[in-house]
């Protein structure tokens, strides 16, 4: 599998296990979870060619980590970012005092009025990482540095998660604690 292969293939995964398994007839579990055998034989029937190797490799190297799989690595989910019902089951975690969200500069001004919203997804997702987090802001025009005071809204109540990939979850982000650059 090339490079470009396996991204256009991580790409499809991240769509049947975030958003649209029936695509393939799939059904995730409660959790999120479906078995590894059944996403092959799915994704195989709707014409992407993918063995357990190539899933492994995609899995191991994926840049952002999407991907996890369960202790006995006969199930596989995503590890966030999900439009589908899902309860991923991450324990409350208290979060570092200041985390970063990155959004087209277009977003700015709806952001400064109602803050962040979780919109279709189950949550917001923010970052301990300044680069990772203008990457993602980048995806969808000129990337805003967003800082959010999360070591102040813990304590007034937010509570806050965090992913198996290190990306922190809450259900909403009011403007008072987010830093405008």
């Amino acid at each position: 599998m090339t490079p470009k292969e396996a991204i256009r293939t991580s790409k499809f995964l991240s769509l049947i296990l975030r958003h649209e398994p029936e695509q393939v007839g799939l059904q995730l579990d409660e959790a999120g979870w479906v078995a590894v055998d059944e996403l092959l034989q799915a994704v195989n029937r709707h014409g992407i060619s993918l063995a357990r190797e190539q899933l492994d490799h995609i899995v191991a190297t994926s840049e952002k980590k999407r991907f996890a799989f369960s202790d006995d690595g006969l199930r596989i989910r995503a590890n966030q970012g999900h439009s589908v019902e899902v309860e991923l089951g991450y324990a409350p975690a208290t979060p570092p005092d200041l985390l970063y969200h990155g959004t087209p500069e277009k977003f700015v001004a709806t952001i400064r009025r109602e803050g962040l919203l979780k919109m279709q997804r189950h949550h917001v997702h923010l970052s301990a990482d300044k680069a990772t987090t203008l990457k993602v802001g980048a995806r969808r025009g000129r990337p805003v540095l967003l800082t959010i005071r999360a070591g102040d809204m813990h304590p007034a109540g937010h509570v806050f998660y965090r992913s198996a990939n290190n990306v922190w979850l809450v259900d909403h982000v009011p403007p008072e604690f987010i830093l405008f650059p």
